[in-house]
């Protein structure tokens, strides 16, 4: 079964991100083992830090993972600067870091008509320049995201039914990658 680490862009608890996180962690359970990389602990990037136990954490996760799939918001246009930081962390050293040809999936969320797809677009672009494998598919966007979630989860149909056919897609495509 493939391991997928889901990283959400989001600290908020109660955030859109996170509830189409596990929304979509839901949808796979019986065909992925998930995790939730926990990105909030970080320190600010720095080249000096070499040994900061959170950053050891978080690239031996996306070295564990088959697969990475990202759940992010869209902040003034762009992804999140905790999720920039996650980032910047685990692409060291550049060129061949944790990421290196590392199967990834992108997600985006927002509270506007577009869903996130300018956050979606610099995400893809960052981990094309880092060299993992940005998974090919139909951009799964969920605009007007906080009028979709209740309880902690998305609670539109046609939005979950959308990307969990494309989680299946990557799903697919990581067992094959495995053979």
């Amino acid at each position: 079964m493939p391991k997928l680490l889901f990283m959400v862009g989001s600290l908020r608890a109660a955030s859109a991100s996170r509830a189409m996180a596990k929304s979509m962690a839901e949808r796979l359970e019986n065909d992925a083992e998930v995790s939730f990389a926990e990105i909030g602990s970080l320190p600010h990037y720095n080249a000096d830090t070499l040994d900061d136990p959170h950053v050891i954490a978080l690239i031996a996760a996306i070295g564990a993972a088959d697969g990475v799939v990202f759940v992010t918001p869209e902040y003034n246009y762009s992804i999140p600067g905790v999720l920039k930081n996650a980032i910047d962390w685990a692409s060291r050293p550049a060129y061949n870091s944790v990421f290196l040809s590392k199967p990834c999936f992108a997600i985006s969320v927002s509270g506007g008509a577009l869903g996130g797809v300018r956050a979606q677009s610099h995400l893809k672009y960052m981990l094309n320049g880092m060299l993992a494998l940005v998974f090919p598919s139909l951009e799964v966007v969920v605009p007007f995201a906080n009028d979709k979630t209740s309880n902690g989860r998305i609670t539109d149909e046609a939005v979950l039914t959308f990307g969990a056919a494309r989680l299946a897609e990557f799903v697919a495509f990581l067992r094959r990658q495995a053979s």
